[in-house]
């Protein structure tokens, strides 16, 4: 069993491995074909784009690993950011206080852990399926957004949140600064919490899970309120890095959350995925975009090009997977040989001892 548990953190190393020879691969590239892009500005560009993307994806990786999905990530955090921007409009607009930002931040983040908690409990209560309840809520949330927006957008708030979202700290863009913490406490929470731990079973096996004595109902609600709460702190830095909110905004990360989860590793079925990987994963994607972008390609040729990388992930993690089973089951093997190897050998000097002894 040793053994197996060797063979299977060797992988593993492998695989994040595999990912940081990626990123690396792509920056060489890139940094041969375009004499801009190994500069500060370039690598700024990225740190200031890469934060959005970042914290959505990590919303939708922990419902993932639960053996779930949320499709509502981008809705909520739109929600989110105009909950903010009525606060702020309520108290003076451009002219509102720290105070009102303050507030605002905690009313978006409860709108978000709440529209994740109802959500979860949903799926964990009452049977729903992940998909279905998770489009569900995306189609509630974008219509209660259109109708109290009126379609429009809200924009003119205070000069200071452009620090948020367009300032530096010792060089370091702010959002950029907001995204490292945001991963290393998921990093915390899902690998070193009891909760994590329970995510974990549950995308493995919910029933076994259950009758093992994990709280699986309330966890799973935990789960999306969480990412509720994740998706929330997403739209608060796209309102900061915009200086507007409207509902349908960023749209076209969703998918690319779920690329970056899977490039990242991530079991598409549930039971194991970490946070680390898909950092590396969300870099990969973003230098992607960004290389394309400074070669005079179209948006939508990324867009495409993401699609592609998607296809390519899975016919690899499928081949991957393949490899690691015949592996496995090799070490399984000389497990069971070296046992039976043993048991033999002793079979054979219990024999001897006998002989002796008559």
């Amino acid at each position: 069993m040793l053994g197996i548990t060797e063979r299977l953190g060797r992988m593993l190393r492998r695989e994040a491995l595999g990912l940081v020879g990626l990123l690396a691969l792509t920056v060489l590239a890139f940094g041969l074909a375009s004499p801009q892009f190994l500069t500060k500005a370039n690598f700024d560009s990225i740190a200031f784009q890469l934060p959005e993307l970042g914290l959505l994806t990590l919303a939708m990786l922990a419902p993932i690993i639960s053996g779930g999905i949320n499709l509502a990530i981008i809705a909520t955090a739109n929600l989110s950011g105009l909950t903010l921007a009525w606060i702020l409009n309520m108290n003076g607009g451009p002219q509102a206080g720290v105070l009102a930002f303050v507030a605002g931040v905690g009313a978006a983040s409860a709108v978000g852990g709440a529209s994740g908690a109802a959500m979860g409990a949903t799926i964990a209560y009452f049977g729903a399926n992940p998909i279905l309840a998770s489009l569900a809520m995306m189609i509630f949330l974008n219509g209660l957004g259109v109708f109290l927006t009126r379609g429009g957008d809200i924009s003119g708030f205070p000069e200071f949140m452009r620090a948020f979202g367009h300032g530096e700290f010792l060089g370091v863009p702010a959002p950029m600064i907001l995204f490292v913490v945001a991963a290393i406490v998921w990093h915390f929470l899902l690998a070193r919490t009891r909760h994590g731990f329970s995510v974990a079973m549950i995308g493995s096996n919910a029933a076994a899970s259950e009758y093992s004595g994990i709280p699986v109902k309330r966890s799973l609600t935990l789960v999306y309120a969480l990412s509720g709460v994740m998706c929330a702190l997403g739209g608060i830095v796209m309102l900061t890095r915009f200086n507007s909110v409207r509902v349908g905004e960023g749209e076209a990360l969703l998918l690319v959350t779920v690329l970056a989860c899977f490039l990242g590793g991530v079991d598409p079925f549930g039971g194991f995925g970490r946070v680390a990987p898909v950092f590396v994963s969300l870099l990969i994607l973003q230098i992607l975009s960004s290389g394309l972008n400074l070669l005079g390609a179209n948006q939508h040729l990324a867009t495409a090009v993401w699609g592609l990388f998607l296809i390519a992930v899975m016919v690899l993690r499928s081949v991957w997977d393949r490899r690691f089973l015949q592996v496995l089951f090799a070490g399984r093997l000389e497990v069971t040989r070296g046992g039976q190897g043993e048991d033999k050998g002793k079979e054979a000097a219990s024999f001897q001892l006998e002989e002796k002894h008559e």
